[in-house]
């Protein structure tokens, strides 16, 4: 488990800047090559592939705990073997520290 996956997430109610593109690309580089950043750098987004639909559902029960114990929801959209994964911090119209904290911590999920 990375230092990232350790962390937990902080309430964000608006206030703060989001992460500039810049700052999402070194924080990108923390995560497995499968995340992306989508929409000029304000989400980020990975798509994963499973054998078949109970796999799939496994993992995105799994990515629900995770917004569930971080109190930090993702878009969720998945289908019979693909689940695609979106963050970003709607408070605040972007990317913060708590987007790459959920994503590693989903990474995390398939080491």
């Amino acid at each position: 488990m990375t230092e990232l996956a350790r962390k937990r997430c902080t309430p964000c109610e608006g206030g703060v800047q989001a992460y500039t593109r810049e700052q999402a690309q070194n924080r990108l580089a923390e995560l497995a090559a499968r995340w992306k950043l989508i929409e000029d750098g304000k989400k980020l987004a990975a798509s994963f592939e499973f054998k078949d639909y109970y796999h799939t559902q496994a993992f995105v029960n799994a990515c629900a705990w995770i917004a569930h114990r971080e109190d930090h929801h993702p878009e969720i959209a998945f289908g019979y073997n693909r689940v695609t994964v979106t963050y970003w911090t709607h408070a605040i119209g972007g990317l913060s520290e708590n987007d790459f904290i959920c994503a590693a911590k989903i990474d995390a999920l398939l080491v």
